[in-house]
Order: structure tokens, then C-alpha cells, then sequence
């Protein structure tokens, strides 16, 4: 007899853990990978912006062009290696190639690339070609300087990408019905953000800012804390391959992980990524959702580059920055664990999808008024706030972006990415399969690309962030507006495929249909 979820869990436990005893052996695993991905990337977003933006020759003007000439080309790269993997292999051996990949580079570079860093980078070239350039040329130049910094900058950034986005989630949505999603995925986001409150934890207190004599000889305290900080991630990321395996040992089994097809659809499901896209253009579904990928790494990168940049100024040491980013990071991880236990799960089985998948955009765009408010009229600004009276123009600046960041953050790790990831499950193996390539692997890394190749405009135009910000501003709400409409039209979509029986699971069709009425 099919009950719903008041129905079935009440009280407390339906916040903290609508979950029934006999998921828990396949749960629990698939939760402590998901934490200790999302502990790499805690660490890794915040050291690779302090090691890129405090190095030499640097500032906060590289990130754009890191994120247009470094990762775009690293995104499409791996998303095209994924696509040739996923031919040869199975998914499991998939993701391990993948894992051990981003474990390799990061082991070579604490024991040669940076040790080395003043041999092999070309500074000397480098510093010439500078004198000979305009101003806004200086973060195109510092990403070729700095190449092992920018690699590292590139693939820390697309852990979370690669790792989580595609392969994790990738792996969960093939084992995971919709009604299970709408349980599992509240819990995934609580540990979510409890991972980002222990890896900014570990960070914190492995940021040395003077030399420790009892660890491993190194330059200065700033390559001993990227030393041990590397050396974490490294261990974490072989304990994440070991309980996958386990997982695929004791709990799932093959014929989970395939789905029947015909000939025909087995061999489309072999496509190549320039057929991923002609499939994603080809469905509206598939397009509104990659309007809201789109949508919100393109503002969020518009507003973070900006911030940083004021953020630099006024910690202008790689580990005055990395402590600052990790305490940020900490407040962060507590305001989406209120959001994903109080908020995200009970959000989607109470008020449905429309109504959670809009929570996103909407904070976005209030923080975004904060940030640029301040920003362009400080002082008038402050007179609506009389306890900022006496603070320097900097320091406010820095905390509303800091709240822009954090508030947004928040709202994607817990309500954008479960309705995110739920909106994949109604569509058949190929959509999914293809889909979610494009749309995580490439189509996010477009976003956050074009964000930084129009700050590139702008900086070859004014040769600073100061002038540029009017202009991105309209552009950042113009976005939002347009995100806004594509959850509205999306919405449409996911609640007729939601609703429409399973040729697949005939028999659960009305079970699914009910729990999705809350939609």
C-alpha cells in the first residue's frame, strides 16, 4: 500500500532523515562518497584561487582568462575522453580512470611542478612580453607565466565537475527511482555542506603561516600548507575509490546499472559529444535545463570576479586569502545545512519542484542588488545602513560579496542541485546519458567560460574591474530574468513526463504518479 512522505515519516525524523532502514546499505556508501568528493572540493576551490591569484606576476584579472583558456579546454577534453571511455568500459572502471587522473596531477604537482615553480615557469619571457602589451592583456599573460598553477586552477575547479556532476550523479540518477530521489538527494545535500564545513575546517588549520620544522622541508610555510592541504586530498580521493568499489561489490550489482534497449538505441547510446548536443538542441527539455546550468555559473562567476578582486586588496597574502576564503566557506557550509535540513528536502515533497527550483534564481538576484548596490553607490548605500558607519568602503564591498557568495552557494549545493539532478530522472537512457554530458560537462563550463570571456571584453576595454561593473551588472540580472523563465517553462515539462506512466516499471506507475503529485 503506497503512503506518502508526511504519511510515512513525521516529526524531526522527517527533516533530518526520511530515509527506511532497508536503503541504508545503499545509502550510507553512496553518502560517503558524496561527502568526501564535495571534502576535495572544499579544499581545492579555495587553494586553487589563492595559489593562482597571490602568484607572481597575478592578481584576481587571471580568473577570467584561466576559466575561458584553461578550463574550457580541459572541460571539453575530458567530457570528449568520458564520451570514448564510456565505449570501452564499463562505468565503474570509468570513474576510476577518471579519479586517478585528477590524483595523479595533483601528487605530480606538490613533488616536482611546484617545488620547481621559478625553473619552469617563464618569467623572464613573460615579464617582456608585458612591457610590450596593454594592461588588459595581463591576465592572459600571467595564465601562460604560471602554466602548472593555471593546469592545477583548471582541474580543481572540474572535480567538481567531472567527479561529482557527471560521474557521481551520473552513477546515483542510474540506481535511484524518483521517489527515492526526493529523500536521498535532501540527505546528499546536508552532506554536502557538512563536507564543506570540515574540509574548510582542515584547511584552516592546515595553513601554516609560519614554517613548521617537524613537516617535510619546503620553500616557505605557503608551500608547506600546499603540500599538506594536496597530500589530504590525495588520501581522500583513494578512500572514495575504495567505497565505490565496495559498493559495487556488495550492493550494486550489473543488471542494476543496465537498461534494456533495443539495438538501434544501444548504438545511438554510443554517440559521439557532437551528437550529445544535436540531441540536447533537439528537446525543449533538455535546452531549459541547460538555460539553468547556464544561467547560474555564468552570474555567479560575473559577480566572483569581481569580489575577488576586492577581496585581494584587502588580503593580499596567499594565506591571509586562503584563511579568509576557509572561514567564508565554514559560514557557508552552516547556512546550507540549515537550508538542506529545514529547507531543500521538505521544499521539493511539500511545495513541489516549480517552487524550490525557483528558490535559486531568486536569491540570486536579491544578493546580486546587495553586491552591486554597494559596489556602484557606497556611499549612498551606507546611509541606509548606519552600522556600517566607520567601516572603509573595501571592507563593505568585501562582505557583501562575501554574503552574494555565500547565500548563493548555499541555495545551489542544496535546493539548485537536487532539482537539478531530479529533473534528469523522468528521461529515457539516451537523454540522460547524452544530456547530462552536455549539459555538466561542457555546457557549465560555458557558462562560467563566457562569464570570463566577457570580463576579457570589458578589461581590454577599460583595463579594470572598477569601470567594467555597471555593464556587467545588467548583464548578471539580464541572466537571472531569463533563468527565471526557463524553470517556469521546464516546470510544464517535468510534471507531464513525471506523470505519464513508465513503459519500463509498469507497476509502480501509480505509486510514482502520486508521490509526484506534490510537484
Amino acid at each position: 500500500m503506497a503512503h506518502s512522505e508526511t504519511e510515512e515519516f513525521t516529526g524531526l525524523r522527517s527533516y533530518l532523515w526520511p530515509i527506511h532502514m532497508h536503503e541504508l546499505r545503499k545509502l550510507i556508501p553512496m553518502l560517503c562518497i558524496f561527502f568526501l568528493i564535495c571534502f576535495n572540493y572544499s579544499i581545492l576551490k579555495n587553494l586553487k584561487d589563492a595559489i593562482v591569484v597571490n602568484a607572481r606576476g597575478s592578481g584576481a584579472e587571471v580568473i577570467p582568462f584561466l576559466k575561458v583558456w584553461a578550463m574550457l579546454p580541459f572541460a571539453v577534453f575530458l567530457t570528449y575522453a568520458l564520451s570514448k571511455l564510456g565505449r570501452i568500459m564499463s562505468q565503474e572502471k570509468v570513474f576510476y580512470c577518471v579519479v586517478i587522473f585528477f590524483l595523479t596531477y595533483f601528487l605530480l604537482f606538490i613533488t616536482l611542478l611546484y617545488p620547481n615553480r621559478d625553473w619552469i615557469h617563464p618569467h623572464a619571457t613573460a615579464d617582456y612580453i608585458t612591457k610590450l602589451t596593454p594592461d588588459g592583456m595581463a591576465g592572459l599573460i600571467a595564465v601562460a607565466r604560471n602554466w602548472s598553477f593555471s593546469i592545477f586552477y583548471a582541474l580543481s575547479e572540474l572535480w567538481a565537475a567531472i567527479v561529482l556532476s557527471v560521474l557521481f550523479w551520473g552513477f546515483a540518477n542510474n540506481i535511484t527511482k524518483v521517489c527515492e530521489a526526493k529523500r536521498f538527494y535532501s540527505v546528499f545535500g546536508i552532506g554536502a555542506n557538512l563536507a564543506a564545513v570540515a574540509g574548510a575546517q582542515a584547511a584552516l588549520y592546515l595553513t601554516f603561516e609560519e614554517s613548521v620544522p617537524f613537516l617535510p622541508s619546503a620553500h616557505d610555510a605557503w608551500e608547506q600548507t600546499i603540500i599538506a592541504l594536496c597530500s589530504v586530498v590525495i588520501v581522500i580521493g583513494f578512500a572514495i575509490i575504495a567505497i565505490y568499489r565496495w559498493l559495487h561489490v556488495n550492493v550494486v550489482y550489473p543488471e542494476e546499472l543496465s537498461t534494456p534497449s533495443s539495438p538501434s538505441s544501444k548504438k545511438k547510446n554510443q554517440g559521439s559529444l557532437s551528437e550529445s548536443f544535436r540531441l540536447l538542441l533537439s528537446s525543449k527539455y533538455l535546452i531549459c535545463l541547460a538555460v539553468l546550468v547556464l544561467g547560474y555559473n555564468l552570474c555567479i562567476n560575473l559577480v566572483e570576479v569581481l569580489w575577488k578582486d576586492q577581496l585581494r586588496q584587502l588580503y593580499p597574502t596567499g594565506a591571509q586569502y586562503n584563511i579568509y576564503m576557509n572561514k567564508l566557506t565554514s559560514v557557508m557550509g552552516v547556512i546550507s545545512t540549515f537550508t538542506a535540513v529545514f529547507i531543500s528536502g521538505n521544499a521539493i515533497r511539500r511545495l513541489g519542484w516549480t517552487f524550490t527550483a525557483m528558490l535559486t534564481p531568486v536569491i540570486m538576484l536579491i544578493t546580486t542588488l546587495g553586491f552591486f548596490g554597494f559596489l556602484l553607490f557606497g556611499p549612498s548605500m551606507a546611509v541606509l545602513f548606519p552600522v556600517l558607519d566607520g567601516l572603509s568602503p573595501l571592507v563593505v564591498v568585501v562582505f557583501f560579496g562575501a554574503a552574494h557568495n555565500a547565500f548563493s552557494k548555499a541555495a545551489k549545493y542544496t535546493v539548485f542541485d537536487n532539482t537539478k539532478e531530479m529533473a534528469f530522472i523522468p528521461l529515457d537512457p539516451e537523454q540522460k546519458l547524452h544530456g547530462k554530458a552536455a549539459i555538466d560537462g561542457v555546457i557549465s563550463r560555458m557558462g562560467k567560460s563566457g562569464g570570463s570571456l566577457i570580463h576579457q571584453i570589458f578589461l581590454f576595454v577599460f583595463a579594470s574591474f572598477t569601470m567594467s561593473a555597471p555593464y556587467i551588472a545588467i548583464i548578471t540580472i539580464t541572466s537571472i530574468v531569463c533563468w527565471i523563465l526557463a524553470v517556469r517553462v521546464l516546470s510544464k515539462e517535468f510534471k507531464a513526463l513525471s506523470s505519464a506512466p513508465s513503459t519500463s516499471n509498469v507497476n509502480n506507475s501509480e505509486k510514482n504518479s502520486e508521490v509526484l503529485a506534490t510537484s
